[in-house]
């Protein structure tokens, strides 16, 4: 089985630390900052597969850091996990490019099943993609 690279950016501290702890005992490798300008760096530096980010963030939230990500031309697949469930932000979160937008609070157990659907059906894509050249 695939171990899947993810990058949470979470301020939040007590939910930031379960999300670590329970996504690693299901055998993802989890890297989690807690800001975008943490999160940026770490993704020029490494590789992941995906990125969960958090919308409400204090300095830049998880929709400025989408845009930075679009912006730097940084490859990778990104989903919104947040509070906000406000129809126009779930628009937004899409409009930025997202592959899904979950709403807080969340079962732990549904997030582990829609991120290994998610990397999933990527990885078929990638190969699709790669087979076709």
């Amino acid at each position: 089985m695939d171990t899947y690279r993810l990058l949470l950016v979470e301020d939040d501290e007590s939910l930031g630390y379960v999300l670590n702890e329970y996504l690693k005992m299901k055998n993802f490798s989890v890297l989690w900052v807690k800001n975008g300008k943490d999160a940026l760096s770490e993704l020029s530096e490494k590789q992941f597969d995906l990125c969960i980010l958090d919308v409400m963030m204090p300095d830049m939230d998880g929709f400025q850091l989408a845009e930075k990500i679009n912006e730097k031309n940084i490859s990778i697949p990104f989903l919104f996990l947040t509070a906000r469930s406000l129809k126009i932000d779930l628009l937004k979160g899409y409009s930025l490019g997202a592959i899904d937008y979950i709403r807080k609070p969340i079962d732990e157990e549904e997030l582990v099943v829609r991120l290994n659907s998610l990397l999933k059906m990527l990885k078929r894509n990638n190969q699709t993609k790669e087979e076709s050249y």
